[in-house]
């Protein structure tokens, strides 16, 4: 649709999984695509490590590997931890979804589906940082991004221009692309906070995922309650995962002191994991968890927004990965369709079933989870959750369904049903 030469069909930036599954699909469809990462691999990722069913099973419709000897560790479901009691949660029996969790270090995963796109014919360029977009004067559309390698003894190469028709922004949070064409994150969407660090552990092999939804700055009978929520995953080569997380309902800074919460966590930790100064792996590392589709416009003139770039870590329980391999992929098929029409109409019309088709999917999931951060936020409530809730085998299988994104869209049991109907019930977001 342009007469302007072009380096490739598609221009991705940022190697993470959402960018690694857009250059991986339209690879395979067929197209010529650069995805451009800042780093170089490995490199690291503050995350959970943790990947629930709906991510593991587009990590299988890629063809990714899932090999236990190659450091993936499959896991039963949750164990949640929390008002004195323990209770285990397996991820649900699904037509839509496998029946087991995975766990794999964001240090070598992110490197696993770079490579995978890479060998499925997508152009992978590392240590290019993307400075900015190139924008036609006359119609404000994408046409490419001004880009910088490095040199050989690691200085800042000279700056290059690569243009495309079509760009994916999968740079992260930051989102720098989006960002200079004026799409602005929206401040009255949650917005999480996460820090997190490695420990050696005899536990490193247990197989489910722990939850702990009380922290406690000493013993329980007499301490106070933390804010915030931990997980444990576990890894199944002598570590663990730990982390703790916080969420609010808008995207204003808390004055949390999130590091000093974790140690404090830390000395109360049940001793069975020995989580000991002495197996600690590594500094304590935070990171923001952009939710709820807190970037919007998804598409604009030629810009399709994935991944964190997109806000699309669930407000439910801060995971990411699945929703943004998901969107990888759908941005590559819209874009793949788009492509190929004889018309300027057809072409973007083609592209704006990008954002639709995301709507539709997690939209008024989404909105439901902005209800539930709201509430959860308060301290009085969530306590009331945790002491009266988890008792109840039935509401928990409820809740693990929806706070996981574990219910079927179509058909299902009378739980899937309630779901879809309750997300139907409110706007889309």
């Amino acid at each position: 649709m342009t007469s302007i030469p072009q380096d490739a069909d598609v221009l991705v930036v940022g190697a993470g999984p959402a960018g690694s599954a857009a250059g991986h699909y339209l690879a395979q469809l067929g197209h010529r695509v650069i995805v451009l990462e800042k780093s170089t691999f490995p490199r690291d990722k503050i995350c959970g490590d943790g990947l629930t069913p709906i991510a593991v099973r587009e990590l299988i419709r890629m063809g990714v590997p899932m090999d236990p000897a190659d450091g993936w560790m499959r896991n039963k479901g949750l164990r949640v931890v929390g008002g004195g009691h323990e209770i285990h949660l397996p991820w649900p029996e699904s037509t839509s979804f496998p029946n087991y969790g995975m766990a794999k270090a964001r240090t070598s995963f992110d490197e696993v589906l770079a490579r995978h796109a890479q060998a499925t014919g997508a152009e992978l360029r590392e240590g290019t940082t993307v400075t900015a977009p190139i924008l036609n004067e006359r119609s404000g559309r994408i046409i490419g991004v001004r880009a910088r390698g490095r040199n050989e003894d690691g200085t800042r190469g000279e700056e290059y221009e690569l243009r495309a028709p079509i760009v994916i922004e999968a740079g992260g949070v930051a989102a720098r692309i989006a960002t200079a064409m004026g799409i602005e994150k929206d401040e009255r969407r949650p917005m999480g906070v996460a820090v997190r660090t490695y420990f050696r552990s005899p536990r490193h092999d247990d197989e489910w995922m722990e939850s702990q939804l009380e922290l406690w700055d000493g013993p329980r009978e007499r301490s106070n309650l933390l804010p915030g929520y931990g997980w444990i995953f576990p890894l199944g080569d002598g570590t663990v995962n730990v982390g703790l997380g916080s969420v609010s309902s808008t995207a204003k800074a808390t004055k949390l002191d999130y590091r000093e919460l974790f140690r404090t966590w830390m000395k109360n930790a049940p001793e069975s994991w020995e989580f000991t100064p002495e197996n600690q792996l590594g500094p304590v590392r935070s990171a923001a968890l952009p939710m709820a589709f807190n970037r919007q416009p998804l598409y604009t003139k030629g810009l399709m927004l994935v991944g964190d770039a997109g806000g699309m870590v669930s407000p439910f329980n801060g995971e990411g990965i699945g929703v943004g391999l998901m969107a990888g992929r759908v941005a590559a098929d819209v874009a793949s369709q788009a492509l190929v029409r004889a018309s300027a109409y057809g072409y973007e019309k083609a592209l704006r079933a990008y954002p639709e088709a995301m709507r539709a999917e997690f939209g008024g999931y989404y909105s439901l989870g902005r209800i539930f951060v709201k509430l959860i936020e308060n301290p009085a409530v969530m306590r009331l959750c945790t002491r009266y809730g988890l008792p109840r085998p039935t509401l928990m299988k409820f809740v693990h369904k929806l706070l996981s994104d574990g219910y079927e869209r179509r058909g299902g049991e009378t739980m899937d049903r309630l779901i879809v109907a309750l997300s139907k019930m409110v706007p889309a977001a």
